[in-house]
């Protein structure tokens, strides 16, 4: 046993090309690799092995054998010596780990990896690769112990120890702490485990690792619902008894993403009880990604599915607008009118709306209060005018002309074009107030900042792509090909996928042929959600994503709000000081 020793017989009449990696191959089919450790104890290292031993088995023939004693280096402690009856006298001529590794990672190669108490070994094995260089291979895992527990109960074994599991079995070689009798009586305990799967609906090697996780008793029960789903990308819908969408998804593989609600990797509290309510799962295949998102997007915002979180109610959504009249101020409105020219959003909340509109305030004189006011009749003026934060426009201190130019006109400019007035104003203001070591004001300022420049530049890059009334682009598909998309408006109106080796023309072609029409409208996103428009631009703006038609120039303002990005990353982050050094 000193030298290393490996016996792996011809495998005549096996599918050479099956391995153990696929979840969905069928346990009789599945190569197991059963491997037990001895060691010198301890935690792992990258060393202390003092025996290998493993057993190749498919369909309940043995096909090879390793096996070798590991020179750990190290003494041996006198109670391992007594455990195992491995003695430091074997050990001196055995080869050190880093000789046996490359043989060890070969004879495991497209197989599951099977150990008792599996963490214990496949630590010791990664830790070892990790010190002398090897690759570790990342294989499947399964763990007889914790199949064990999940299969048999305390009337048939008072605990899963290999001793009493072998016993139980009736195993042909008795575990002796020796890792190649240890790793025999493993390969029969795991074949007697499998025996007990049938019942429990497991018949995949990737069921029978998430069945020995600590799946919920639901999880277990509704597990058929992801049987028969397409492996192709799109939108799964979880369904009632009644047919109420319960929880709408989106993956590039449904049938892998509805697979793994019923693993142990899920354990939000939302989707258990959303899986106990589920009676069906339904999938809309989509052309390619964008699709299933956008889809996604629209049932979401059509249905309002009550375990999902966000997107649900794009309806409601605010604008920052200013009024109308002589005098306009800035006010948080529902909905915008085709006469409106002066707007900022759309907000997520009116919240933000009010944050971003008291950073106008504290930039440019623009009124706050309420009040309709008429240029021939004057209106007594607010604390505000006293204090000097208003020009009181109410008591006609200031002409309309005046006032559109050094509080209207900024608003106006800042949204559409240029916002550097406005940001120069508020990055003066947090200077003094920092410089006062007002830093709790200068924070508030600071957010306010944020808050303006977030809405400016997500509304000058909304406007710019729904301004187009119609765009097609390509980006290369994964298995050949093009995926191909036709915006309007900043709606998706059209997407499928082009055959490998065909140019993508055709396609196109068909694809506007049954494209949704979609008319023009008013404001930066006139025909859809801005969340659904951002997604696009997200999926334009890649750098493989090929431009291929547009019904008119696609641009931003060069002085517009984009240029202050940087600005905005560091008004999030805080840091008032920092922001003092912006000023142009």
């Amino acid at each position: 046993m000193a030298q290393q020793e490996y016996l792996q017989p011809a495998l005549a009449g096996l599918d050479p090309t099956v391995g153990g990696v696929d979840p969905a191959l069928p346990l009789y089919a599945t190569t197991f690799v059963v491997v037990d450790l001895e060691t010198t104890g301890g935690a792992p290292d990258g060393g202390g092995i003092t025996e290998i031993g493993a057993v190749k088995v498919r369909g309940g023939d043995e096909l090879g054998v390793l096996a070798t004693l590991v020179n750990p280096g190290v003494p041996i402690p006198p109670f391992i010596t007594v455990l195992t009856g491995i003695t430091q006298a074997m050990l001196v001529p055995a080869p050190p780990i880093e000789q046996v590794l490359p043989s060890f990672l070969e004879f495991i190669s497209d197989a599951v990896l099977v150990a008792h108490n599996a963490p214990y070994d496949v630590g010791f094995l990664k830790a070892a690769c990790a010190k002398h260089g090897y690759r570790w291979p990342n294989p499947r895992v399964l763990d007889t112990a914790a199949l064990a527990r999940r299969v048999l109960t305390r009337d048939e074994v008072p605990n899963r120890k290999l001793g009493t599991l072998a016993a139980y079995f009736r195993t042909a070689t008795q575990p002796t702490h020796r890792a190649l009798d240890d790793a025999k009586a493993t390969v029969d305990v795991l074949h007697g485990l499998i025996g007990r799967l049938g019942g429990h609906r497991v018949d995949t090697v990737g069921e029978a690792i998430e069945f020995a996780r600590a799946v919920t008793p639901t999880q277990r029960r509704k597990r058929h619902l992801a049987d028969g789903l397409p492996k192709v990308p799109g939108v799964y819908i979880f369904r009632a008894a009644d047919d109420r969408p319960l929880y709408v998804g989106t993956s590039g593989d449904i049938a892998t993403r509805v697979r793994s609600y019923f693993t142990a990797g899920e354990k939000r509290a939302r989707i258990s009880e959303m899986l106990a309510a589920a009676e069906r799962v339904e999938a809309l295949e989509c052309a390619h990604s964008l699709e299933a998102e956008v889809r996604e997007l629209r049932l979401i915002a059509a249905h309002a599915p009550p375990y999902n979180r966000r997107s649900k109610y794009p309806e409601r959504m605010v604008w920052l607008k200013l009024t109308d009249g002589p005098y306009p101020r800035l006010s948080v409105v529902r909905s915008l009118a085709p006469g409106d020219r002066a707007y900022l959003g759309p907000f997520s909340s009116r919240r933000a709306a009010e944050l971003a509109a008291a950073g106008f305030h504290d930039a440019v004189p623009l009124r706050q209060c309420t009040h309709r006011l008429s240029l021939r009749t004057v209106t007594p003026a607010c604390a505000l005018a006293e204090l000097g934060r208003c020009p009181a426009p109410c008591e006609h201190r200031i002409t309309p002309e005046e006032y559109d130019h050094r509080a209207a006109a900024p608003f106006r400019t800042a949204t559409t074009s240029d916002p550097q007035v406005v940001v120069d104003a508020l990055l003066a203001r947090i200077e003094v107030l920092a410089g006062d070591q007002r830093y709790e004001e200068a924070a508030v300022v600071r957010a306010r900042l944020a808050a303006v420049l977030r809405a400016t530049v997500r509304m000058q890059r909304l406007a710019g792509l729904t301004s187009i009334a119609e765009l097609a682009a390509a980006r290369p598909a994964a298995r050949g090909g093009w995926e191909l998309a036709l915006v309007r408006h900043g709606r998706l109106a059209g997407a499928g996928v082009s055959p490998p080796g065909v140019h993508p023309r055709p396609t196109l072609t068909l694809i506007r042929s049954t494209a949704e029409t979609v008319p023009p409208g008013h404001g930066p996103v006139p025909a859809a959600s801005a969340e659904e428009s951002e997604r696009i631009l997200s999926w334009l703006e890649r750098p493989e994503t090929r431009l291929l038609e547009l019904s008119s120039g696609w641009a931003s303002p060069v002085t517009g709000a984009g240029r202050f990005r940087d600005l905005l990353t560091k008004a999030e982050r805080g840091g008032s000081h920092q922001l003092s050094t912006e000023r142009s």
